[in-house]
């Protein structure tokens, strides 16, 4: 049997699905009201309460107490924050367990009330700030007896847990033996039936905190995207030094029964090689790693990479440790490479969340503090879960019932049945991986000589991350098919003017060897430009498509690259030669790209947005009151201030969309006044305020800083920051990286569907000019003409719907902020002229 049997095997699979976990928690941001957004039925806005007035709510509500167990992840903090923010908001009292179920045992002061200031700062805080830790008298019915009694006598009688599967299985055993242990309390007489009677059942919700995103049911786990991020910063280090030395290294994640962090990682980094423990190589795997990295090593590649989960097995369900990955490299009647092991273990763990999983985190806390309130006793102990683009809550045994079987099926060498337990983006990462790694490898996938397509690939528009990822990828899936991939390089403007430049022009090949070092690298290698084709010459463009005999175009871009397909399906008519297939995958910070609720570069973006947020919060902290103002990117789409807003809690965000008013600014200066007046001398008073950068024609930051500054009559200090086009990033995030692949596949397959010398067809056809998305949990190609028509706002520069508006009013209830009057819409055309002239009335 040829070695790459299964990679042919997996070219020819459809790549069904495409799992998107950064969009998984924004379809519920769809709705306008924060009970609307998780309860569709009901449509009663939350009353949203200021933070220097939440220490005046009346009366004891629901005691709700929160707590984290098991192995920490990035992101904890971010739960306890949430929790404890929304219950106060809700009128509950919130309580934090300290040290996991050891505080629930213990008692005392390791139950404590929380206020709304007591969780200010926690989202930039990495590990968990109330503690985790091994109880083994909880194991034990005493144990639990002794908790159920510290939580009645604290008057709990609601409990939301962050950990992974073992601890949410011990909170489900909890409360099913509840009602015996207060039985058991009663007649022990440790406690009275009056001191019981309100506390007859137990309410427990769960979230999943897991650096492995191990647990069935949910698409992703708190705190692994921060995991996977650790893993390839590592690896992109190891590189270098790899690369220098000629070096094989094998490097050794987290993941005893499941292959995540490595396989994702593999994607994201191009490493030569992968073992997980879901999908072990075939029986040959010795003879499968020494051809492919034998054959990277012809094409000139200076370094090897082999990433292998701790729990990766063979096929006869044998252990592969790393030791045996490198004796097979260095062996000197083989490879004979110099080859060292790199163990990451506990650092994978260790740092504050990334953007998204600060972003998870919130949404699910919100969530669990609802699910509390509406439970009841017939209600099955629920965990708060990520799927099919939603925020929804799964029966938590279910779901752990689930993840044993995974396993199980391991451990019984039904490696099929392992692989489907998994989601659809695990199988369709995997896909990603074999093709991506076998370039020129198998000979059989191959298309016939007639069938091969050159297809030139162009970058318009800015630079965002995940814009080389892309091209690779592509790159790789047509050399692996026989295609011919062409490189544009400086967009249109160095395609029409210096195509044909001595000695070298804009127009050529694809070096693979230097191609494939681009999994990693930001910004944009073939170069970018923001010239429209009708700006170059459209005549020029179509002569040049003919000259070079293009059959297809690739454009990774932003909105400037959907304007110029746009520009180039309109032309047809004119030009022939653009009547070839085209489509756009969208790579842009702003994430304004009609037709997709995600972009190539936006995760980047907000990662080094938080990352700069937090280091300016932390001067604010520092000097105790003072407002930093920031001003981000995104053109007259504020996503970015949003989300931004959301993963760092910010005081107030100002997007384009909602507008910005004197009113506005007004009431957020007596806000800021009310709650630095309340302020209890604490380090963490610093406060944050992000305004996109055309939210208004007249307030800026610097004027925004200026305003709260004199306003403040030196109660407070204000300041203004510009990160600027450094939120374009470095080094592109994993999750930019991951979805860069599959979807550049997906567009490589879709052009390859039209096949050569379709004019006729594609002239016809609204599928020949598509921009490829994310919609809901399904990627999708939507046809250009379609949404230039219906979806595209073109004044602004972005779609009609903004799916992310409602996850703004989030940010405003977290963040303490009080209801504030919205602008008043602009008058325009002849009304406008009327009103002002006096010969009509303003409405």
């Amino acid at each position: 049997m040829p070695i790459l049997t299964s990679i042919r095997d997996i070219f020819f699979q459809p790549f069904s699905v495409l799992f998107y976990p950064f969009h998984t928690f924004f379809a519920f941001i769809r709705r306008t009201t924060l009970l609307g957004l998780f309860l569709p039925e009901r449509t009663t806005p939350i009353p949203r309460i200021s933070e220097a007035a939440v220490h005046k709510m009346p009366g004891t509500k629901k005691r709700i107490a929160i707590m984290t167990s098991g192995g920490d992840s990035p992101g904890m903090n971010g739960v306890v924050r949430a929790c404890v923010r929304m219950a106060i908001h809700m009128g509950c009292e919130a309580y934090c367990v300290y040290e996991g179920y050891e505080g629930l045992v213990r008692g005392g002061d390791l139950i404590r009330k929380m206020e709304w200031h007591d969780v200010r700062g926690w989202l930039s805080e990495g590990g968990t700030l109330i503690g985790t830790a091994r109880c083994m008298a909880f194991f034990e019915r005493a144990g639990r007896l002794t908790a159920a009694k510290n939580m009645i006598l604290h008057g709990i009688d609601a409990l939301i847990i962050c950990g992974g599967d073992g601890s949410l299985t011990g909170a489900d055993r909890f409360r099913a033996e509840w009602p015996s242990l207060l039985e058991e309390l009663v007649s022990t007489a440790q406690l009275s039936e009056e001191q019981i009677q309100s506390y007859k059942h137990l309410n427990i919700v769960g979230l999943v905190g897991s650096i492995d995103n191990d647990l069935s049911g949910t698409d992703a786990t708190i705190g692994c995207y921060s995991a996977l991020a650790r893993i390839c910063y590592a690896v992109d280090l190891i590189e270098a030094t790899a690369s220098s030395h000629s070096r094989a290294f094998v490097i050794e994640v987290m993941g005893r029964h499941c292959g995540w962090l490595a396989l994702m990682a593999g994607v994201a980094t191009g490493a030569d090689f992968i073992f997980i423990p879901e999908k072990p190589r075939e029986d040959n795997w010795r003879e499968e790693m020494c051809a492919i990295v034998k054959q990277h090593r012809k094409l000139g590649k200076r370094k090897t990479i082999v990433i292998i989960a701790e729990g990766a097995l063979d096929r006869e369900g044998n252990k592969i440790t790393p030791d045996m990955v490198k004796d097979l490299l260095a062996d000197k009647s083989g490879l004979g490479l110099d080859t060292r092991i790199t163990t990451l273990g506990h650092v994978q763990r260790g740092g504050t969340a990334v953007a998204y999983d600060r972003m998870l985190a919130t949404l699910q806390g919100v969530e669990a503090v609802k699910a509390v309130l509406e439970a009841t006793p017939e209600t099955k102990t629920p965990f708060i879960a990520i799927t099919e683009n939603k925020i929804v809550r799964r029966p938590l045994m279910q779901a752990v019932q689930d993840t044993k079987q995974v396993s199980a099926a391991i451990e019984a060498k039904d490696f099929d049945k392992a692989m489907g337990l998994r989601d659809a983006e695990f199988a369709e990462q995997y896909k990603s991986f074999m093709m991506t790694t076998a370039v020129k490898l198998d000979a059989e996938i191959m298309l016939p000589e007639k069938e091969r397509m050159k297809i030139g690939f162009i970058n318009v528009g800015a630079p965002a991350g995940g814009m080389n990822a892309a091209v690779r990828a592509g790159v790789a899936y047509c050399l692996s098919r026989g295609h011919e991939p062409i490189a544009i390089h400086n967009g249109f403007a160095g395609f029409s003017r210096h195509h044909d430049d001595k000695p070298l022009g804009a127009v050529r090949p694809f070096d693979w060897l230097e191609v494939d070092g681009w999994a990693s690298k930001g910004g944009s290698e073939i170069g970018t430009n923001r010239e429209l084709p009708s700006e170059s010459g459209m005549e020029t463009i179509a002569n040049l498509i003919e000259l070079y005999g293009f059959d297809a175009l690739f454009l990774v871009g932003g909105f400037e690259a959907f304007h110029a397909v746009a520009q180039l399906r309109k032309a047809r008519e004119q030009y022939p030669s653009l009547c070839i297939p085209m489509t756009l995958l969208p790579a842009t910070i702003s994430n304004n790209v009609p037709g997709t609720e995600y972009s190539l570069g936006s995760d980047t973006c907000l990662n080094e947005l938080v990352d700069y947020c937090d280091k300016i919060k932390q001067s604010a902290s520092a000097t105790r009151r003072r407002v930093f103002v920031i001003e981000t990117q995104g053109g007259r789409s504020g996503y970015v201030a949003t989300l931004g807003g959301l993963g760092v809690g910010a005081s107030a965000v100002y997007t384009p969309e909602e507008g910005l008013s004197l009113d506005m600014l007004a009431a957020d200066v007596r806000h800021l006044k009310e709650v630095f007046a309340h302020d209890k001398g604490q380090s963490r008073a610093g406060r944050l305020i992000l305004i996109n950068e055309k939210a208004s024609k007249v307030y800026n930051a610097k004027l925004i800083a200026d305003i709260l500054r004199d306003e403040a009559h030196g109660r407070f200090e204000s300041r203004e920051g510009i990160p600027g086009h450094m939120q374009q990033g470095g080094v592109p995030s994993p999750m930019d990286r991951s979805r860069a692949v599959r979807l550049a596949i997906k567009c490589i397959q879709h052009l390859e569907h039209f096949g050569k010398n379709v004019h006729n067809k594609v002239k016809t056809d609204p599928m020949s000019a598509t921009v490829i998305g994310i919609k809901g949990a399904s990627v999708v190609f939507t046809p250009v003409k379609k949404l230039e028509d219906e979806e595209t706002d073109w004044p602004n520069r972005r779609p009609k719907a903004a799916f992310w508006l409602g996850m703004k009013e989030i940010v405003d209830i977290l963040g303490g902020r009080p209801r504030y009057q919205l602008p008043e819409p602009d008058l325009t055309g002849v009304k406008a002229k009327d009103v002002k002239r006096g010969i009509a009335g303003v409405e």
